[in-house]
């Protein structure tokens, strides 16, 4: 069980690893094919016959940024009680049951889905769709496990965040980033609240959100769609609709009016460094020019180390910086973050760091693209492509991410050839429509001592 916030908590790791994750091919393993069942449930069938391994996955409309004011962190709470006790299996017999037929399972919450899955053999396919559809509204949350299982959430969250300082880092700038969207709330939750959930607010939750019309199945690996389809009307097919289930509709952001500057401090930090986001693009559906234009922009600014332009200009000219990265949160089902940070050298202070990015930036915008680096870009982009080929829980979650947060299953084929028709004219009208300094947070992170000096 796990938070994932790689679309969402922005931290100084996330641009390490962003831009592969956000290329990948959602095509490249076989063919693709879509089914609906009578009851709304969503199915998609990725073929890959290399092995006889399958991916099953499901994955619900719903995430941190759709919960109910006062009460963040109930939907990784209610992820967590998932692998409880339903009307046919005893506490804990879903992970046993993974387990003992030779596979691996876990689950994962986002502000956007929240998402199950079971990589197993093929001929355990139809086991995984009986207990994974068991638990979409057979779950039983008794007082005895229910508010035990909030504590080990209170625990996760002192271990992944509470003492960590960069997390908690995260946290603040998000919160001043989003003064009205839920993305501004962490995935985990606020503790205060946390500590408030209870078993009702659990019930309330599950009962609104988990339902066939409101969940998309994943199925990647060797099998035949009609096998598939016939699975999943077996098991998926009787479960009830809700007619809870709305189109998402979220409080926006207003308009951004000035910039934010925050200076964090905390003795645990070791390493000070400048991390500044703004809000930028997200890919829509039929309409991902912009998203795409922002991820290669990130590239080219940050993302691949000293080969970056602010690689180049901070590192290896300047030497002012140990480290620089860049990142475009482009999946997500609203507007969300393009950012960079700057990890100063020894001796060069925040500031200088800081007046260091703002003068790579401008020239960048007034040298504009450098056409080898662009080419070298999208060379990569055909090579992660092939890589992609190899990774079949990567495939299907792609699938999953993208059509929970709006996209269609053409567009999500479609996005590899869309990062390929970029060009330097486009990247130039991205990053002056993104680098608007009234819809930015700048933050400092540092120890008490640092300041001092």
């Amino acid at each position: 069980m796990a938070i994932n916030e790689s679309l969402s908590m922005k931290s100084i790791f996330h641009a390490v690893t962003y831009f592969l994750l956000t290329l990948t091919p959602a095509f490249a393993i076989g063919e693709v094919t879509t089914y609906t069942l009578d009851n709304g449930m969503e199915v998609v069938v990725l073929e890959d016959h290399r092995a006889p391994i399958v991916t099953h996955m499901v994955w619900y409309r719903v995430g941190s940024a759709d919960e109910a004011p006062g009460k963040s962190g109930i939907a990784h709470y209610l992820e967590h009680l998932l692998f409880k006790g339903t009307d046919n299996l005893k506490s804990g017999e879903f992970s046993e049951i993974v387990a003992a037929n030779g596979g691996t399972g876990n689950a994962f919450t986002s502000y956007d889905y929240t998402a199950y899955y079971q990589r197993v053999s093929a001929d355990r396919l139809g086991l995984m769709m009986k207990i994974e559809s068991d638990r979409m509204q057979n779950l039983k949350l008794t007082a005895e496990e229910v508010l035990p299982e909030r504590d080990v959430i209170i625990e996760e969250r002192n271990s992944r965040t509470d003492t960590n300082p960069n997390a908690l880092f995260s946290e603040h700038r998000q919160a001043l980033m989003y003064k009205n969207h839920g993305y501004g709330i962490p995935v985990i939750g606020w503790r205060h609240e946390i500590a408030q959930l209870t078993r009702q607010d659990a019930i309330d939750f599950y009962k609104k959100y988990y339902a066939p019309n409101n969940a998309i199945l994943v199925v990647a690996g060797d099998v035949q769609p009609e096998e598939v389809l016939k699975l999943a009307n077996e098991h998926y097919g009787p479960r009830i609709p809700s007619d809870a289930i709305k189109t998402r509709v979220r409080p926006q952001e207003p308009p951004k009016r000035a910039p934010v500057h925050t200076v964090f401090e905390d003795p645990r930090v070791r390493q000070p460094y400048v991390i500044r986001e703004y809000l930028s693009a997200n890919r829509k559906s039929g309409d991902q020019a912009e998203a795409a234009a922002l991820t290669i922009f990130a590239e080219l600014l940050g993302g691949s180390g000293v080969t970056s332009f602010l690689g180049q200009r901070l590192q290896l000219e300047q030497k002012v910086a140990l480290n620089v990265g860049a990142w475009h949160s482009a999946t997500s089902y609203d507007r969300d973050g393009f950012g960079m940070y700057v990890v100063p050298a020894q001796n060069v202070s925040l500031q200088e760091a800081e007046d260091a990015l703002d003068a790579a930036l401008t020239a960048f915008i007034d040298e504009g693209v450098d056409q080898e680096h662009l080419d070298r870009i999208k060379t990569q982009i055909d090579a992660s492509t092939i890589f992609e080929q190899d990774n079949q829980e990567s495939v299907a979650r792609s699938y999953g991410e993208g059509l929970t947060t709006g996209l269609t299953i053409q567009d999500i084929q479609d996005w590899p050839n869309v990062l390929a028709a970029v060009t330097a004219q486009d990247i130039m009208d991205a990053a002056r429509n993104v680098l608007d300094p009234k819809a930015s947070v700048t933050g400092w992170i540092r120890a008490p001592q640092e300041a001092a000096k």
